[in-house]
């Protein structure tokens, strides 16, 4: 309701303020982003915000094509084991420092060496990173990476300037980051707002049109739509399916989706820390058993609007590595009972942690009513999605429910979650021979071949399941009719390249 309160009577301060109050743009997020730090972050809201805030050295376009950003062109040698990229010479970070190949090399080194770094995995297969000249940045492998490229349109991309680098002070990246991006980082109020302006010595700039980004954190979908009509929001992420039909019908309003990349899934611990050790989810039967009492198509036609397509596996039906060899799951409550029987449990009690927001609360609670049915019973805790993270990482759950946002190569989707030593394989799953395939998929080019190793190595996650896929996550947005030029991307990001207000 304070949320809500700040939205009406920021809608007639901008009746007032005229002009002025027309440059900033304000996004409902569902979530609060974790640390605004492209090497420590795990957020897809984070990623929302960094769009604005941090280039990259590529990007991708609304076909998922690879395209420039920081760098202006690439090759790789004759074994695609040398990546060689040439980058932009007009590019000043926003504490006023230069780009070059040694603030490139810089962040590199750091995503691939720091301790807590996410990015670690996703740029493993990088020797050594070298910087001949200003313009030139060399990329030398351990092998070939099918993957690199991909990597480097989203986080593990990500320009910092290297002047705020502190190895005493892990955190002085997230607190106050310095990009290169569009948008200069002004303040951060936990939970609250993140609040960026124009960075004028942008060489783009030209192509945006706010003064003034705020971001608010709004996890009801409900009172997030409700800012949005009032004139609090001009644009919000995730609408409530079930909220479609009437944004439509509004003629204030805007409706905008699109099939995302990304899935919900529910991720069970196994073996990381004590609430491992006595978890009834160790069991793949078990875990089965709770996949099978799930209905997928009953969450898709009440919480999802029909747009939450059922998902079991990692890869959306748009992607050419999707396959049809693992169908979706029909309920079963029987063969649930069964499998619970052959384990040595007629009953399991567990407790579900999940992002405290409203469409993931409905979720869970449909979970907790079908699982009863089979004799699973869940005791739910809602918490922040970021420290849910957090937690997970740490070991802190039993069973929770994670999303996913997606990333344009396949290995993005799969190897951090289930190799042994993936980034985020937060229920600590290991199996060698699925390593071993998913490492060769990393270095095979042809589409082909990489989808036998991905079908071989799913045929292995299918049957022993660290986690279990609920549906494939699209992005449906809303925002008021006056914003103009707002193109959804497959990768749910929010790029206001373009994007302006009409005038009145």
């Amino acid at each position: 309701m304070r949320k809500l309160g700040f939205a009406l009577a920021g809608a007639l301060l901008t009746v007032a303020a005229g002009s002025a109050a027309a440059q900033e743009i304000r996004i409902g997020l569902q979530e609060d982003p974790d640390v605004l730090d492209p090497a420590r972050a795990r957020t897809y809201v984070g990623r929302i915000v960094f769009t604005s805030l941090c280039d990259k050295l590529v990007d991708i376009d609304p076909k998922l094509r690879i395209v420039p950003q920081l760098a202006t062109s690439w090759s790789w040698n004759a074994d695609n084991t040398v990546l060689t990229m040439k980058l932009r010479d007009d590019v000043v970070f926003h504490d006023g420092t230069k780009f070059d190949a040694a603030a490139a090399k810089a962040n590199l080194d750091r995503s691939r060496t720091l301790q807590d770094s996410f990015r670690k995995g996703e740029l493993a297969s990088i020797s050594k990173v070298d910087a001949p000249d200003a313009n030139t940045l060399v990329l030398t492998l351990k092998q070939p990476d099918a993957t690199l490229l991909s990597q480097l349109t989203d986080r593990a991309g990500m320009m910092l300037s290297p002047a705020i680098f502190n190895d005493k002070d892990a955190n002085a990246v997230g607190r106050n980051p310095v990009c290169s991006g569009p948008y200069k980082f002004v303040e951060r109020v936990q939970n609250d707002r993140i609040v960026l302006e124009k960075f004028d010595k942008y060489y783009d700039a030209k192509s945006y049109n706010f003064t003034k980004v705020t971001f608010l954190p709004i996890p009801d979908t409900t009172v997030r739509l409700q800012n949005l009509r009032s004139g609090g929001l001009d644009i919000l992420e995730r609408l409530n399916p079930s909220d479609a039909p009437d944004v439509k019908k509004d003629d204030r309003l805007h409706f905008s989706s699109v099939a995302g990349l990304g899935f919900q899934e529910i991720v069970f611990n196994q073996n990381n820390g004590e609430r491992a050790k006595n978890n009834p989810f160790r069991d793949e039967r078990v875990r089965q058993a709770l996949s099978l009492s799930i209905d997928r198509d009953a969450i898709n036609e009440v919480i999802g609007g029909g747009i939450y397509e059922p998902a079991n596996q990692a890869f959306p039906p748009a992607s050419p590595y999707h396959s049809d060899k693992f169908p979706v799951p029909k309920r079963d409550v029987a063969k649930a009972k069964a499998l619970l029987k052959e384990a040595g449990m007629t009953q399991v009690k567990a407790e579900l942690a999940y992002g405290n927001n409203t469409t993931t609360a409905a979720i869970a609670e449909m979970m907790q009513a079908m699982a009863r049915e089979s004799g699973i019973e869940l005791s739910l805790r809602p918490t922040d999605y970021a420290a849910l993270l957090s937690q997970m990482h740490a070991g802190n759950f039993e069973v929770a429910l994670r999303g996913w946002s997606g990333r344009p190569d396949p290995d993005g989707n799969v190897y951090p979650f289930v190799t042994c030593k993936g980034a985020l394989n937060d229920g600590q799953y290991c199996n060698a021979k699925v390593d071993e395939l998913l490492n060769e998929a990393r270095k095979v080019p042809d589409e082909a071949k990489r989808k036998v190793l991905y079908e071989q190595a799913e045929a292995i996650i299918q049957k022993e399941m660290p986690d279990a896929f609920l549906y494939f996550q699209p992005w449906p947005f809303a925002m008021q009719r006056k914003v103009k030029g707002f193109l959804p991307y497959p990768d749910g990001m929010i790029r206001l390249k373009g994007v302006s207000f009409a005038q009145n």
